[in-house]
């Protein structure tokens, strides 16, 4: 038996390291911003509308373009195209650091989405290329879960402490000047030790749905976020009006291609299958709560009650200190019961939501730390129920031949809901009566996202009642189980860029 040489050995794990880092820039680089956003709009003088774009711009840019970027890195290259968004990713945060007016840090923000749409897909595409099914790449895969949980906890703190300490006299420019050294890093391992693979045969780009589905997207976000702050103009109520017509030629144009066996965006025929768009419906409703929840105790907490950043971000890991206690026992129990697990955390995440609206409510001005502790931490338990089973559980009706497809549609919507419900929040924060300080505002927009939490539990039925898992890999006649090709297709779309 012969061993492979040491120099191999050292270079797939420095590959893999490169990768990593990557996708760390990238999942911190959704939570940074977060407690950063009062100190942007004050510097920059720019209304809540400011705070908004410069979470949602990146979620919008990266949803558009995350099944595109995953499908050039196919044609092209996994590696060429890695190193491509992680240039670009670089330059446009070092723009977003020296950006000294709202718009040009907007436009900063969804360029860093557009690059960390194209960067991401690629970057686990290491693990399935340099490491063989066994002992090492179960070793690489939980790497990369550790890196989710630590990303999770460390993007609100790094943001938190960077502000704190004011690193060179930069401020919150800094929380988006970290990303130029590491990306550099990066971008320099990924060059010299990553390999470059390719899919076989290559899919087809779908440009027109693209441009059309950005079309439809765009005209729904655009009113929600500037039309509260513009006194809502007849602009900002005729457009979702014509995002319809957007919506119903994406819909020929994609009818079209699947007919024609051209590699739709979003297969029709997935969409009429109940139990994936009713789960596209739960997970709407569930990460888009999650995302109100998370600005509104941002502006909340730092808006309304001048709490530090730093103070902020130590509260606020009580959630997924909580989500840290239930994850690996889901992973390993939840599948068989995948449904009831959706619903119960669901419900869990929705009571320890309204217990922080409670704590804003009931103590006011007088709001410390711990009472806020117990809900974050009972909200963080419910997502550690229900998040681990989720996509598997929205994809498990899914046909093998169509798995790839529903796991890309997948992803975009868990950006596109947190899209939304970053705007929800800023009209349920904002759009009652203007009061930006003390509890209310924060109480009344965490109370809506609790709501949209008991949506997603209410259509948590609708879900497959267990999950495939107990399947065998292949069926009598030697094709691939359906539970091999969802396993298959997760690990290049659900968490993007676990590529085989």
């Amino acid at each position: 038996m012969s061993l492979r040489p040491p120099a191999v050995l050292e270079r797939r794990w420095l590959a893999l390291l490169a990768a990593l880092t990557a996708a760390f820039m990238d999942l911190v680089d959704v939570t940074v911003v977060n407690v950063a956003l009062p100190r942007i709009q004050h510097d920059l003088h720019a209304g809540p509308a400011l705070g908004q774009w410069t979470v949602s711009a990146y979620a919008l840019g990266y949803a558009l373009l995350l099944v595109t970027g995953g499908r050039l890195g196919d044609i092209l290259g996994r590696r060429r195209v890695l190193l491509a968004g992680l240039a670009g990713f670089v330059a446009v945060s070092a723009a977003a650091g020296a950006a000294h007016s709202p718009g040009v840090l907007i436009a900063a923000r969804a360029a860093q989405g557009v690059f960390a749409g194209v960067m991401v897909p690629q970057t686990l595409s290491v693990i399935s290329v340099q490491f063989p099914p066994g002992r090492a790449r179960a070793r690489a895969f939980t790497l990369y879960g550790m890196l989710l949980g630590a990303a999770q906890v460390g993007g609100p703190l790094l943001g938190g402490i960077l502000l704190h300490y004011d690193l060179a006299g930069l401020g919150w420019r800094a929380i988006f000047l970290v990303n130029v050294p590491v990306g550099l890093a990066a971008l320099a391992g990924a060059a010299r030790w990553m390999d470059d693979s390719r899919a076989t045969p290559p899919p087809r780009l779908d440009p027109a749905g693209v441009v059309l589905v950005s079309a439809a997207a765009l005209a729904l976000t655009l009113p929600l976020v500037q039309g509260r702050e513009r006194g809502w103009p007849l602009w900002s109520l005729l457009l979702p009006v014509a995002g319809v017509p957007a919506l119903a030629a994406f819909a020929a144009v994609e009818r079209r291609r699947e007919r024609l066996g051209l590699s739709p965006l979003v297969p029709p025929s997935l969409l009429r299958r109940r139990s994936f768009s009713a789960g596209l419906l739960v997970t709407t409703a569930l990460f888009g709560a999650v995302a109100a929840c998370f600005i509104a105790l941002t502006w909340g907490l730092q808006t309304g009650l001048g709490w530090s950043p730093l103070k902020v971000a130590l509260t606020g890991a009580a959630w997924p200190a909580g989500m840290a206690c239930t994850a690996q026992p889901t992973h390993r129990l939840g599948p068989p019961r995948a449904r009831a697990f959706v619903r119960t955390g669901a419900l869990v995440m929705a009571c320890g939501v309204a217990a922080v609206a409670g704590a804003f409510a009931a103590t006011g001005t007088d709001l410390r730390p711990w009472n806020l502790l117990p809900g974050l931490f009972c909200a963080g338990i419910g997502m550690g129920l229900a998040l681990p089973v989720l996509a598997n559980a929205v994809l498990a009706d899914v046909p093998p031949d169509a798995s790839g497809a529903a796991s890309g549609v997948y992803n975009s919507v868990t950006q596109f809901a947190g899209v939304l419900g970053v705007a929800v929040a800023g009209i349920a924060f904002y759009g009652t009566s203007g009061q930006v300080t003390g509890p209310s505002p924060a109480a009344r927009t965490l109370a809506v996202a609790a709501i949209a939490l008991l949506i997603a539990a209410a259509l948590s039925p609708l879900l497959p009642r267990k999950l495939p898992w107990a399947e065998p890999e292949r069926t009598p006649d030697g094709r691939p189980s359906r539970f091999a090709a969802i396993r298959a297709s997760l690990l290049r779309h659900v968490h993007p860029g676990r590529s085989r």
